[in-house]
């Protein structure tokens, strides 16, 4: 079948040729814990009238408890193969379960970062790490709980980390650095690390995800969490944000006008009831976003921008809300703010380079011309309609199907059978 690759305009997205399927770039998944794909849909029965993030969060400790490198490999892969089959062609793996289920370091330290990069490499997806400093269990600076201990590094041990996965960094891999937290990173061990760290490094943070987690840092630090990193790091286009859900009129402009971007993972953020993003706020503003699939209950781009927009209509009883004044359309409106922000996001400039093909012949698409192929594509149903992709020149999607994918999931599910034993 033919296809004609899009390019954008002032008035949209608009084909370079005529024919008969449709090409797009390939989407960056900007906030990802692979673990969590093994308990997508095991957290949905009450434990509590007052259930929240923090009673789903010790859901997901019991939970992460039971992974070693074999099995974060296997569940990793697959979630991987599932990213491409959706339009993902790159995720930030913002990766904390460093060492055994006790604290301590595995014979080699890096050994489950090693099992996501070989995961990655695997199935063909690019990948940017992002070893994660977690170092307190709160705000008031006290010691990680008994579940927290397999996360926890020092300074010196996290640097070396970093320093050894950077040897390892080419056009597939990227090595950031993730900040878990402002109520998981002290101020001063914050400082140490961001100073150490090579130009250019992609550095990621959980920020104003919760109300509580606002309160306290107000109560603690006397600022809000986006006010007291603005005011303590030089927050510029090497930083995502993830989440912010929780932000004033100040912040808003302020993560504008740095040029960072903020990670929004809306089926997430529904899932754990954390809240709305002010988008049409930040899209006045002029800031830069992407979108992320965090504990994997959706793994579909095509869901989380649509989620992004439905959130807003609901919130605000009005329709078409993430549009621009150059371009009236709300599946291009998305698509290109998600694909704005890709190359800072992950540290990595080939990422704009992955095609996704849809599947022209499907239903959904009859009739379809330039002008309405991307709204169509992210608003038409759930069925996915990517028919192929194309990493880094490689073929990894063909008919729908991954090549490795029966493969994979035969190791899923001997892992999973591991995990829920």
């Amino acid at each position: 079948m033919e296809t004609t690759s899009m390019r954008w305009t002032p008035s949209g997205w608009q084909a370079d040729d005529s024919g008969a399927g449709w090409r797009v770039p390939g989407i960056a998944n900007l906030h990802s814990h692979a673990f969590q794909r093994a308990m997508a849909g095991l957290a949905e029965r009450q434990t509590n009238p007052e259930d929240s993030f923090w009673t789903w969060r010790e859901t997901m400790y019991r939970f992460a408890a039971r992974f070693d490198p074999d099995t974060l490999h296997a569940v990793a892969a697959q979630l991987y193969v599932e990213m491409l089959e959706a339009g993902y062609t790159s995720v930030c793996e913002f990766h904390y379960l460093h060492h055994a289920p006790d604290g301590r370091p595995y014979a080699d330290p890096a050994a489950m970062s090693q099992a996501l990069v070989a995961a990655a490499r695997a199935t063909g997806i690019r990948l940017t790490l992002l070893p994660v400093l977690y170092m307190s269990g709160g705000f008031d600076g006290r010691p990680l709980g008994e579940r927290q201990r397999r996360f926890g590094h020092d300074v010196d041990g996290f640097l070396a980390l970093l320093e050894r996965l950077r040897a390892e960094q080419g056009d597939m891999l990227r090595i950031g650095c993730a900040l878990h937290s402002l109520r998981a990173v002290p101020a001063d061990p914050m400082g140490d690390v961001l100073a150490a760290l090579p130009a250019q490094s992609p550095i990621h943070i959980h920020i104003a995800e919760q109300l509580g987690e606002v309160q306290d840092c107000l109560n603690l630090r006397g600022a809000r969490p986006v006010e007291w990193l603005f005011g303590h790091a030089a927050v510029d286009r090497h930083w995502t944000l993830v989440h912010a859900t929780h932000l004033n009129d100040a912040e808003v402009q302020a993560i504008a006008r740095s040029v960072a971007t903020v990670a929004i993972c809306p089926t997430t953020e529904a899932n754990l009831g954390d809240g709305l993003f002010p988008l049409r706020a930040y899209l006045d503003a002029g800031g830069a976003w992407g979108i992320g699939s965090d504990s994997q209950i959706s793994v579909s781009p095509v869901e989380e921008l649509r989620w992004l927009e439905y959130g807003q209509r609901l919130a605000t009883h009005h329709r078409n809300i993430a549009v621009r004044p150059d371009c009236d359309s709300v599946g291009e409106t998305l698509l290109h703010g998600a694909l704005s922000s890709a190359r800072n996001a992950t540290g990595n400039p080939a990422v704009g380079d992955d095609l996704v093909t849809l599947d022209a012949a499907a239903a959904q698409f009859a009739g379809m011309t330039s002008h309405d192929a991307v709204d169509r594509w992210i608003f038409s149903g759930n069925r996915n309609l990517v028919r192929d992709v194309d990493v880094a020149g490689i073929k990894v999607v063909a008919g729908g199907r991954h090549r490795d994918r029966e493969a994979v999931a035969a190791d899923y599910r001997r892992a999973m059978s591991k995990l829920l034993a």
